[in-house]
């Protein structure tokens, strides 16, 4: 099972739920930090309560864990040596101690689909000019638009370009979700700070980690 079948939110509750990346886990602590997340979530902790609906929640939580720690236990069952316990040498960019924010990253879309647009940005596209800004559903993020978009080659070739800010209260997993749905099956290339990205959410995520990192080390409180 490659790491690839997992989805964006999945890799994020597991960052959550076990504190690090899921390439980053081995077998040995995957199974202790489970023991303790069975212990504290379940159900029988809130029967006491006369609350149904807390109970049921409970419950979802409960049997949610369990279907995702089914999944990664099997992944990390047959994971390659080198995909499973913490790597030394992993990238700054890739550490679960890192935090990332920036200003006007340039995005750049290529495609042949003329309602790309559209899909991005909804119906505020047709008033959309150069320098306006468009805030990523949830999320605090935002896309300030460069409107050029006329095409130079034969046939139909169009470059939407954008530049992506957020701070370290922002998803990059929230933002790529977004991003990646309304271009997958529509854009033909995707460049990031100019460097061309395969349309994949991992290796979009990892490319906007590379030139976003701000800092390592624990989380700054207000």
């Amino acid at each position: 099972m490659p790491a690839s079948t997992f989805t964006i939110k999945e890799k994020e509750e597991i960052r959550k739920l076990y504190g690090l990346p899921l390439e980053q886990l081995d077998l040995e602590t995957f199974r202790k930090i489970h023991r303790e997340l069975r212990a504290k979530y379940h159900p029988d902790n809130f029967e006491h309560l006369d609350n149904e609906a807390v109970k049921e929640m409970a419950t979802e939580k409960f049997q949610a864990i369990e279907l995702l720690s089914q999944k990664m236990e099997a992944w990390l069952a047959n994971a390659p040596p080198a995909a499973s316990g913490y790597q030394t040498d992993v990238a700054d960019y890739l550490r679960p101690d890192a935090f990332f924010a920036i200003k006007r990253l340039k995005i750049e879309i290529l495609t042949a689909d003329k309602d790309l647009k559209y899909h991005l940005f909804g119906t505020y596209y047709r008033w959309l000019q150069f320098g306006d800004s468009f805030k990523i559903p949830g999320t605090r993020a935002s896309i300030v638009i460069d409107e050029d978009y006329a095409g130079r080659r034969i046939g139909f070739q169009e470059s939407v370009r954008m530049y992506l800010t957020f701070g370290e209260e922002d998803s990059i997993e929230d933002m790529v979700e977004w991003l990646f749905d309304k271009v997958v099956g529509r854009a033909t290339k995707l460049l990031i700070a100019g460097e061309a990205v395969d349309l994949d959410p991992e290796k979009i995520i990892n490319a906007i980690k590379k030139e976003s990192l701000l800092r390592l080390g624990p989380a700054v409180e207000n």
